[in-house]
């Protein structure tokens, strides 16, 4: 499944490659309000005509990508990557597959290993039954649970848990990197 999201996160990163070159920040409201130019994006581009790409950027979706994804000072991942530095890879592998199927499977490690980032924690696959398991009539009922014993663990759980200080996952924020202008993507 990381190679198809891999897959996607490249068809995203093509079709708004340069949209940050688009956000306007207006500050007329006690908060910042973003928004997104998007005469200007698919006019620099050569796609006013190109029915889908006006419906995407049309739609609610679009709208929270443009929200979540618009200020210029958060954490940066892998979209972020594509979109502002593997340009002109991307552009280059369009007639080559092999190339492509390549930086799809790298694009899939990097999603393992973003949801994976402790490898040494090996995970056990669960067998499959065998063919004709549940005829079985040997299976030993599942054992009662001792109440008292089950209260004891979750008192020491909560009084070790309070005396750790809160795990966080430390995420930096940076300035998100722009990438190249709009304009360079010229699309037929």
């Amino acid at each position: 499944d990381k190679e198809v999201r891999a897959i996607f996160l490249r068809l995203f990163a093509q079709l708004f490659q340069g949209y940050r070159s688009c956000l306007q920040l207006i500050r007329i409201h006690a908060e910042p309000v973003i928004h997104f130019h998007k005469a200007a994006f698919l006019g620099q581009r050569g796609l006013i005509e190109n029915d889908f790409l006006t419906k995407v950027l049309n739609g609610m979706a679009f709208a929270g990508f443009v929200s979540e994804r618009g200020p210029p000072f958060r954490t940066c991942d892998l979209f972020d990557e594509l979109v502002a530095f593997e340009v002109e890879r991307i552009k280059a592998e369009e007639g080559n597959p092999p190339k492509m199927i390549k930086h799809v499977r790298e694009l899939a490690e990097q999603l393992f290993k973003n949801e994976n980032p402790n490898p040494h924690i090996a995970f056990q696959k669960v067998p499959r039954p065998t063919e004709g398991s549940h005829l079985r009539v040997h299976i030993l009922p599942f054992p009662r649970i001792n109440e008292s014993r089950v209260q004891e663990l979750l008192q020491e759980g909560l009084a070790r848990s309070q005396g750790a200080p809160p795990t966080t996952r430390g995420d930096k924020k940076c300035v998100v990197p722009a990438g190249p202008p709009v304009g360079m993507f010229i699309c037929s």
